[in-house]
């Protein structure tokens, strides 16, 4: 029989995959057992699983802590409670200081039968509004120049101040005009108590002073 070489090849190809599976399947065989290395079935026999020790507690088991750690959880849930009670009681405190200070409205001052009364303080948008009333009990008019008002904080410093509605002039009517003055919220900054001034134009007989008025917000 004559060789073929087409034949030779292909024998010699078939050999060398039968070879490569050969030694493919002797490294699979030895890397799968390299990773099974110290794995062991489980033993599920019910004698074993009952000596076991260290397994967690199955759902019907009732588990009993220490007597020490209950007691250590009580205090810890007391301790909460009585933290609790002291901020709301903090809390309770701030609201009444507020409400005190709430109550003491309206600041009034009083020179020459002329009244000034301020009636509130609050924050509105990028101002603070304080309401206010002049009434004059006097027999006279008075007149008022606002750009004379003087407004400072607590610390002493000059805040900018606006009037809307106040008459220019008092009649001596003893009735209640009210208006406001404005105060831009930057001027106040963190100032807790104003003070107020005002007199008449030109004689400055009368003066109104009004001080330690809060600040709400």
């Amino acid at each position: 029989m004559k060789w073929n070489s087409t034949i030779g090849l292909t024998l010699i190809l078939l050999a060398s995959m039968l070879i490569g599976g050969v030694f493919s399947g002797i490294a699979g065989t030895n890397l799968g057992r390299e990773a099974l290395k110290g794995i062991t079935q489980p033993d599920t026999r019910p004698n074993n699983l009952a000596n076991r020790k260290g397994d967690l507690p199955r759902k019907d088991e009732v588990l009993i802590l220490p007597e020490d750690k209950i007691i250590a959880n009580v205090k810890t849930r007391i301790g909460g409670g009585k933290a609790a009670a002291v901020t709301a009681k903090q809390v309770s405190g701030a609201s009444t200081s507020a409400a005190v200070d709430q109550a003491k409205f309206p600041f009034t001052a009083e020179s020459e039968d002329v009244t000034l009364e301020i009636r509130s303080i609050q924050q509105q948008g990028d101002s603070f509004i304080i309401s206010v009333g002049l009434r004059n009990a006097n027999q006279t008019p008075v007149k008022f120049l606002y750009s004379f008002l003087e407004v400072k904080d607590n610390q002493g410093r000059t805040l900018s101040a606006n009037t809307e509605g106040l008459p220019s002039e008092l009649p001596a009517d003893n009735q209640v005009y009210s208006g406001i003055i404005r105060l831009p919220v930057a001027s106040v900054d963190k100032a807790e108590k104003l003070s107020l001034a005002l007199s008449d134009y030109p004689d400055q007989k009368v003066q109104l002073e009004a001080t330690n008025i809060p600040v709400m917000r």
